[in-house]
C-alpha cells in the first residue's frame, strides 16, 4: 500500500523515468545502461571497491592512505571506460574497425548509452589498470617499478618508465572527465598544464610568469606528490564522497526518499499555499539523502508538479520553485555537497564544524523561498490545492525510521566518531531499518544494488577529483596562487583604497569569477579551482578560512542556478515543460538570498555570525538582520507585502536597497537598512489605503 494517495496524473515532460531524466542534466553525462556479462563484471568491480572503502574506514591499509587511493583510483578509472561511451562521432569503417560490428547504417553515428563496451573502451580499461598500479609493481621494470617505496624514493627523479605511465595516466583522466563532464574540463586542465610548461616564455615582468617547468617535473608533480592526482580531493572522493553515495542509495532503496515527499504533502495539506511549501520542503528533505541539485529538481518535481498545476501556478514559476528547492539539496546538512568534504580536509576540521557553517545559511536559504512562495501566492491567485495524504503523525509512526539514521550521523559526528565511521554505522542502521517496511526491506540482493549504485554514483566524481590534481598540483608548483590573488586584490584596489571597500569589491569580483568558472565545469572541480586561485585573495584580505571556503563553496553551488547553462533550471523546465528562459529567471528570484548570504558572512566580522563563529550574541545577531534582509528583498522581488497587499515600483526600490544595506552587518548600515524597510512598509500601508479609498482591489485578495 502506497504511504499516501498522491496524484499520478503527469504532463508529457514529466512522464518519463525521473532517474533517467534526472542524468541528462546533471554535472556527468549519462552512463552506459549495461546488460549481460558486462553489467556483471561492473557490478562484481563496484562491489569490490565498495567493500575495499568499508575496509579502509576499520582497517586502513598499513602503507599509508595514498596507497590505498592508488588502488581505490585503480578500481575506479577502468570502469570509467567500461560504463560511459566515448561518444564521439566517427566515420562508418572507423567505427567498424574500433567496435568490432559493423553499424547499422551507412551514416556517422554517436556511441550511444545503451551500446556495450567497444574494443577501445577495454584496452584504455587496461590501460588505466596498467597506469594506475604501476606504483605499486612489485618488479622492476626497465628501470622503473620495483615496488611502492622504491616508486616514492625516486619522486623529483623519475625515470623514463614513470615519466611514460605517468603521461598514459595523465591522458586516461582527461579522456575519462571528457566522456563524463563533457570538454570543457578536460580544457581547462590542459590550459593548466600549458601554463606550467610554457609560463616560462611569458615576459617576467608579468605576475603570472614562473621559471618554466619541463613535462618530467609536471609528470612528477601529479604522478607522485601528494598535491597530484593522489592529493585531496581523490582523497574526499575515496573516503567521504564513496561512502556517503553508498548510503544515499541505501536510504533511496529503503523508500525514504518517498517518505520524504510524502510527509511535506502531508504537513501543508490543509494550508493555501500547500502545494508551493510542499515543494520546497520535499527539496529540503530529499536533500538530506541526495547531493545533486538537477536530480533532486527532478524527483520532487515528478511528483509536485501535477499538484503545483492544479494549484494555478505557470509552468515558468513552478519551474523556479522546483530548480531552487532542488539546488538547496547540495547546501543542507546533514550530506551537503562532495565540496563540503574537500572543505573539511582543506582546513583540517571535522566535517562537524562544516555542517556547523551551513545551518544558518540553509535555514535563511529556505525563508527566503517560503516567503517567495508566500508572496507568489497571494499575488498570482494561486488557488488552494486539495492533497490527500496520510495525517502526519500516522506516516511518522510508520515510517519516521527514516529519520534515525540522519539523526544518527550528526549525534556520531557530536560524539567525536570521523565522518566516515559515522556515515558507515548510519548506513547499517538504515540497512537494519528497512526491514521495518516489508516493500522496501534491503534483501541481499537489494543490498547488493545499493553498494553497486553508490560505487557508480561517485565513477565520474572519482575522476574529476583526480584530473583536479592537475590543477592543484600546477598552481602549487608555479605560485599562481598568490599571483591571481595578488591581481585580484589590485583590481578592486584600483577603485578605492578604503579597506572595507577593496574587501566589498574584492568579494564582487571573486563572486563574478567564480559564477562565470561555475557555468563551465562541475560543482567539485569549481570549488577547487575557486579555491586555490580566488580563496588566498580573500584570505589576504583578512577573512577567515571558514569563511572564505563557504563563500567559493556557496558560488560554486550557484552555478546550477546560474543563466545561461542553469541545470537545474533546465531540469525543471524540461518537468514542467515550461519556456527556459523565464524559468531561469524565476530561479534566480527564489535563489536569490544564496547569492547574497555569502556576501555578508565575508565582508564584516558580525558576518561571522552566520557561519555560527563567535558565540550566542553575534550569531542571533547576524541571523535576525539576514532574516530581515532576506524577508525584504523577497518583498522588493515579489512585489507583496504579506498581510498588507501589493508592493509599487518605488516600494520596492526602497525595499532591495534597504535589504542590501542590511547585509552589510554593522551598526550605521543596519539602522539605514530598518528605518528604508520600515519606509517600504509604510509604502505599501499608503498604498493599500489609496487603492482602497478608490475602489481597487482589497488588499490580500488574489490580484
Amino acid at each position: 500500500m502506497a504511504e499516501a494517495d498522491l496524484p499520478a496524473d503527469r504532463p508529457a515532460p514529466a512522464s518519463i523515468d525521473p532517474r533517467e531524466l534526472a542524468s541528462r542534466f546533471e554535472d556527468e553525462k549519462p552512463g552506459r545502461v549495461l546488460t549481460g556479462p558486462v553489467a556483471v563484471v561492473l557490478t562484481a568491480a563496484t562491489l569490490v571497491i565498495g567493500l575495499l572503502a568499508l575496509w579502509q574506514v576499520f582497517r586502513p591499509l598499513a602503507q599509508g592512505s595514498k596507497y590505498y587511493l592508488i588502488f581505490f583510483l585503480a578500481g575506479v578509472l577502468p570502469l570509467v571506460f567500461l560504463a560511459y561511451p566515448a561518444d564521439l562521432r566517427l566515420p562508418r569503417r572507423l567505427r567498424a574497425l574500433v567496435t568490432g560490428r559493423a553499424p547499422a547504417t551507412p551514416d556517422l553515428d554517436t556511441t550511444g548509452s545503451g551500446s556495450g563496451p567497444s574494443r577501445i573502451d577495454w584496452l584504455l580499461a587496461v590501460a588505466a589498470l596498467a597506469a594506475c598500479l604501476y606504483p605499486v609493481l612489485p618488479v622492476a621494470l626497465a628501470g622503473g617499478g620495483g615496488g611502492y617505496d622504491a616508486f616514492l624514493d625516486r619522486q623529483g627523479l623519475l625515470v623514463g618508465m614513470d615519466v611514460a605511465m605517468g603521461t598514459v595516466l595523465l591522458l586516461l583522466l582527461l579522456e575519462g572527465c571528457r566522456r563524463t563532464t563533457g570538454w570543457i574540463l578536460p580544457a581547462v586542465c590542459v590550459v593548466f598544464l600549458g601554463y606550467g610548461y610554457y609560463g616560462g616564455l611569458l615576459p617576467q615582468s608579468w605576475a603570472v610568469a614562473h621559471a618554466g617547468l619541463d613535462f618530467g617535473q609536471l609528470v612528477d608533480a601529479f604522478y607522485n606528490s601528494d598535491s597530484g592526482f593522489y592529493g585531496t580531493p581523490l582523497d574526499v572522493a575515496a573516503t567521504y564522497i564513496v561512502l556517503f553515495t553508498i548510503y544515499g542509495a541505501v536510504l533511496d532503496l529503503s523508500g525514504a526518499g518517498r517518505f520524504f515527499v510524502n510527509l511535506s504533502a502531508a504537513a501543508f495539506r490543509r494550508s493555501r499555499t500547500a502545494a508551493g511549501r510542499t515543494a520546497v520542503a520535499s527539496g529540503f528533505l530529499l536533500g538530506t539523502v541526495s547531493g545533486s541539485g538537477a536530480a533532486t529538481t527532478v524527483s520532487i518535481g515528478a511528483v509536485t508538479w501535477p499538484i503545483l498545476r492544479r494549484a494555478g501556478y505557470p509552468a515558468e514559476r513552478a519551474g523556479g520553485m522546483l530548480a531552487a528547492a532542488g539546488v538547496g539539496a547540495i547546501l543542507s546538512p546533514p550530506t551537503l555537497g562532495a565540496a563540503a568534504f574537500i572543505i573539511a580536509e582543506y582546513l583540517g576540521v571535522s566535517y562537524l564544524e562544516v555542517l556547523g557553517w551551513a545551518t544558518v545559511p540553509t535555514i535563511l536559504y529556505y525563508l527566503g523561498i517560503v516567503l517567495s512562495v508566500e508572496i507568489d501566492a497571494r499575488r498570482s491567485g494561486v488557488r488552494p490545492a486539495a492533497l490527500e495524504a496520510s495525517s502526519v503523525w500516522r506516516l511518522l509512526a510508520r515510517s519516521g525510521y527514516h529519520f534515525a539514521s540522519l539523526f544518527a550521523i550528526v549525534g556520531l559526528l557530536a560524539i567525536g566518531l570521523s565522518a566516515t565511521r559515522a556515515v558507515v554505522l548510519a548506513t547499517l542502521l538504515a540497512v537494519v531499518l528497512s526491514f521495518l517496511d516489508r516493500s522496501h526491506r534491503l534483501t541481499p540482493a537489494r543490498l547488493v544494488a545499493a553498494l553497486s549504485n553508490g560505487v557508480r554514483g561517485v565513477l565520474a566524481v572519482t575522476v574529476v577529483c583526480a584530473a583536479a590534481g592537475i590543477i592543484t598540483a600546477t598552481t602549487t608548483k608555479t605560485g599562481l596562487g598568490p599571483q591571481a590573488a595578488a591581481l585580484l586584490v589590485s583590481a578592486a584596489s584600483a577603485a578605492s583604497s578604503e579597506p572595507a571597500v577593496v574587501l566589498a569589491l574584492t568579494a564582487l569580483l571573486a563572486a563574478v569569477a567564480l559564477s562565470l568558472l561555475g557555468l563551465a565545469i562541475p560543482v567539485t572541480a569549481s570549488f577547487v579551482i575557486g579555491w586555490v586561485i580566488i580563496g588566498p585573495a580573500l584570505l589576504d584580505l583578512g577573512v577567515t578560512a571558514p569563511a572564505a571556503a563557504m563563500f567559493v563553496f556557496y558560488f560554486a553551488v550557484l552555478s546550477e542556478v546560474s543563466p545561461p547553462t542553469a541545470l537545474a533550471a533546465v531540469a525543471a523546465a524540461a518537468v514542467t515543460g515550461g519556456r527556459l528562459v523565464p524559468t531561469m529567471w524565476h530561479t534566480l528570484r527564489y535563489a536569490l538570498p544564496a547569492y547574497l548570504i555569502p556576501l555578508a558572512f565575508v565582508v564584516t566580522p558580525t558576518g561571522l555570525g552566520l557561519l555560527g563563529i563567535g558565540g550566542p550574541r553575534r550569531i542571533l545577531v547576524a541571523a535576525g538582520v539576514t532574516a530581515l534582509s532576506v524577508a525584504v528583498l523577497a518583498v522588493a522581488a515579489g512585489g507583496w507585502l504579506p498581510g498588507v497587499g501589493p508592493a509599487g515600483v518605488p516600494e520596492r526600490v526602497v525595499g532591495a536597497v534597504a535589504g542590501l544595506t542590511l547585509l552589510w552587518l554593522q551598526p550605521v548600515p543596519v539602522a539605514i537598512g530598518a528605518v528604508l524597510a520600515g519606509v517600504m512598509a509604510v509604502g505599501v500601508y499608503v498604498r493599500r489605503g489609496f487603492a482602497g479609498s478608490s475602489g481597487g482591489t482589497r488588499a490580500g485578495s488574489p490580484a
